[in-house]
Formats: C-alpha cells, sequence, structure tokens
C-alpha cells in the first residue's frame, strides 16, 4: 500500500515545489517592476472621499494594526499605477479584498500628528480602472489628506473661521453627453472656467485650496460613473491650471452618481428621464481663500 502511493506523493510534492517556485516568480517580478512615474498624473488623494460607508470596517482589517507610510511613498502615488508599483510604495492591501477582477485595495495606516507622541489612525482608499490602473485616491477623514499635503501654516490658522465658497456648473454645458477632457469642452463651457478662474484670482488675496468634484447621473456602470465624474473633473481642474490657479493646491475627485440633487423614476434612459437627471450631472468647485 504504501509503495503504491509513493508515486502519487512524488507528484504532488513536485507540484508543490513548481507552484512555489512560480509564485516566488510572481513575487519578484512585482517587487522588482521599475517605479517609472513619468508621464502619470501627480494628483495627490482627495479631501472629497467617497461616503463614509464606501469605506471597510476597520476591525475586519487583515492587519490590524495598520502600518506606518511614509509620508514621501504616499506623496509618489500617481493616477495611473498598476498594482505592482502600488505594492512597491505601500505594500499588500490591508483588507480581504479578493483575488479576480478587484477594482478596491484599502489600507489602515497611521500618520505622525506632529502633536506629541499621537498617531491619527487613517483609511486610505484605492480605485482602479479596467485596465488595472490607480484612477482614484482617497482618505476617509479629510484630516489625514492634509496631514500628507498640509496647507500653509496660515491656512491652518484661518480654516475654523474661513466659510468655503462653492459654485456648481452642469457637465451637459461644458461637456455635452460623452466629453471628458479639456479638447472636448465646448466654447461655452470653457468660458465659464475660464471667466471662474478669472474671477477667483480677482477676490481672493491667498487661495489654500480648490476642490473640484465630478458627479454623474445613475445611469451605466459603477466603473464608467466613476471614471467619468473623476475625468470631467480633471479636465476643469487642468483648464483652471491653464488659467493661472496653482495646480498644487487643487484637489480632484470622482464621485459617480453619489449625492443626487434630483430623484427621478425609471430605468429606461428616455429624454424624459434624462432631463430629470440633469440636476446630478455636474461639477463643484469649493475655493477656500482670503478674500
Amino acid at each position: 500500500m504504501v509503495e503504491q502511493d509513493r508515486p502519487a506523493i512524488s507528484r504532488m510534492a513536485m507540484t508543490s515545489v513548481l507552484l512555489s517556485t512560480a509564485t516566488i516568480g510572481v513575487f519578484l517580478l512585482c517587487s522588482c517592476a521599475d517605479l517609472d512615474l513619468a508621464g502619470m498624473q501627480r494628483v495627490p488623494a482627495s479631501l472629497a472621499a467617497p461616503q463614509d460607508g464606501d469605506f471597510p470596517n476597520p476591525g475586519s482589517a487583515i492587519l490590524r494594526q495598520g502600518t506606518v507610510p511614509t509620508t514621501e511613498a504616499l506623496r509618489l502615488m500617481r493616477i495611473g499605477m498598476g498594482k505592482g508599483q502600488v505594492r512597491q510604495l505601500l505594500g499588500p492591501p490591508h483588507f480581504s479584498e479578493g483575488v479576480f477582477g478587484v477594482r478596491e485595495w484599502n489600507y489602515l495606516f497611521h500618520l505622525r500628528s506632529g502633536k506629541g507622541a499621537g498617531d491619527v489612525v487613517c483609511q486610505y482608499m484605492l480605485r482602479f480602472d479596467g485596465n488595472v490602473r490607480v484612477n482614484g485616491m482617497y482618505w476617509r477623514k479629510p484630516d489625514c489628506a492634509l496631514l500628507v499635503e498640509p496647507p500653509p501654516v496660515e491656512a491652518a490658522q484661518a480654516k475654523a473661521v474661513m466659510t468655503p465658497q462653492k459654485l456648481a456648473f452642469g457637465t451637459d454645458g461644458l461637456f455635452g453627453a460623452e466629453g471628458r477632457r479639456v479638447g472636448d469642452m465646448s466654447p461655452e463651457g470653457r468660458l465659464k472656467i475660464e471667466r471662474l478662474a478669472t474671477d477667483i484670482k480677482r477676490n481672493f488675496r491667498h487661495l489654500y485650496y480648490v476642490v473640484v468634484t465630478g458627479y454623474t447621473d445613475r445611469l451605466g456602470s459603477e466603473e464608467y460613473k466613476t471614471e467619468l465624474s473623476l475625468a470631467r473633473a480633471g479636465a476643469v481642474s487642468e483648464l483652471l491650471a491653464q488659467q493661472g490657479i496653482d495646480a498644487k493646491i487643487i484637489r480632484i475627485a470622482g464621485l459617480g452618481d453619489r449625492q443626487p440633487l434630483a430623484k427621478c423614476p425609471g430605468a429606461v434612459k428616455t429624454t424624459a428621464l434624462l432631463n430629470c437627471l440633469q440636476p446630478n450631472r455636474r461639477i463643484e468647485i469649493e475655493v477656500v481663500g482670503d478674500e
């Protein structure tokens, strides 16, 4: 009986060795990937995070204690990074995200607050597009984003007494039906954003930050809505920067169909439904500065 089982045991052992070798090879391939940031968009993680309920319960983390990343690693994060590059900077995700087709990674970080010895526990979310490239970076708490990308000292002192100025623009009037780049914007849409940039420069003595958030209606897949809203926010921020607004203080976010302004019945894409949902297709721009 033992003699008969030996070939089977040998085959199992050989299979195990081959699998282990393959696993090590994949790990080395990922960890040795060239971290080339050329051509990738430098976008800090957004102050305008997804809704609180979109983040996992911290108690469900595989790494219950989280990790302490370097500020430099977080600042090196880019839109367009692959998962191998993310692993190099931040390590694997801290929650059980699944195996195949994973479009979201979550982390539990301890960041230095600079106030005594205590750390701030922060949750960080990455979302990936259909090509498995980063297309969104979000903090659960805005204060965590400010620990990585702090505003000027005077901004922190004045933040409590300043009221953000918020404006909204319908994306139908900026981009049309499917536009998402600066080149897709209508002449009237470009003029609106250019005039806004002129008003901002004229009315604010000093700017602390500008947050550009894109929204869509509820039609389409989650991936499509997130990508479209983020791309449009990025196009508007690019145009603001072209008009003289410091790109370093502009944050962008794409929140898809979250926080709708209009509730419209129906699931069939009719003209009536599209008209009803029009207020939800928008760009919101929040400006904070000294007037």
